[in-house]
C-alpha cells in the first residue's frame, strides 16, 4: 500500500479552472486533469521563474518531489496543447496558507492578506489608513473566538490626534 501524500502548500486557487480549444464542442474533447499542486508548480517555476529548490521550499515539499510534480504538469499541458485536449484544474492533496482579515473602519471594506506579507499600508478600496484586523479575528487569549475585551467606541487616529 502506498504512503499517503503530504499536503502541498499552494498560494491561491486559479481564477479560471478550465481551458479548451476554440471552436471545438466540449462533447468532442478529451480532458487532461492538472491538479492544484501541479498548477502551483507551473506558476512558481515557469511564471515566477523560481529555481526548483526555492519553489519546493514555498510548497513545503522536497526538491525531488517538486521535480516530479512539475514534470507531470508540463507533460499534461504539452499533451493538451499538441493533441487539442481540454485542461481542467482540480484535485490534489493541497493546503492553503492561512490569511489575516482586515477591515476598514471608514468604508467597512473587508479584505484578506496572507501571513508573512506584512501589514497593509492602506485600504485597497478607499485608500484610507483607518483600518485594523477584522472583528472575527480580534481578541487575544480567547482561542481566536473574536472576543474583544475593549467594548468602548473605536478610536479614529488622524495625523497623531485621537478623535472619537
Amino acid at each position: 500500500m502506498a504512503r499517503p501524500q503530504c499536503p502541498r502548500i499552494i498560494k491561491n486557487l486559479p481564477n479560471v479552472a478550465y481551458y479548451k480549444p476554440r471552436a471545438v464542442p466540449l462533447s468532442q474533447l478529451e480532458e487532461v486533469i492538472v491538479t492544484f499542486d501541479e498548477y502551483e508548480a507551473v506558476r512558481l517555476a515557469d511564471l515566477e521563474g523560481l529555481y526548483h529548490e526555492e519553489a519546493a521550499s514555498r510548497m513545503k515539499i522536497s526538491r525531488p518531489t517538486f521535480g516530479r510534480i512539475i514534470e507531470s504538469a508540463r507533460k499534461k499541458i504539452a499533451d493538451a496543447l499538441i493533441n487539442g485536449k481540454a485542461i481542467r484544474i482540480e484535485g490534489g492533496v493541497i493546503k492553503m496558507p492561512p490569511k489575516r482579515l482586515f477591515q476598514c473602519f471608514d468604508c467597512e471594506h473587508v479584505w484578506e492578506v496572507p501571513f508573512g506579507t506584512g501589514r497593509p499600508q492602506s485600504c485597497p478600496q478607499c485608500g484610507g489608513v483607518n483600518f485594523g484586523r477584522a472583528d472575527k479575528q480580534r481578541g487575544f487569549g480567547h482561542g481566536g473566538k473574536g472576543v474583544c475585551r475593549h467594548k468602548g467606541p473605536r478610536m479614529r487616529i488622524t495625523a497623531g490626534k485621537e478623535d472619537k
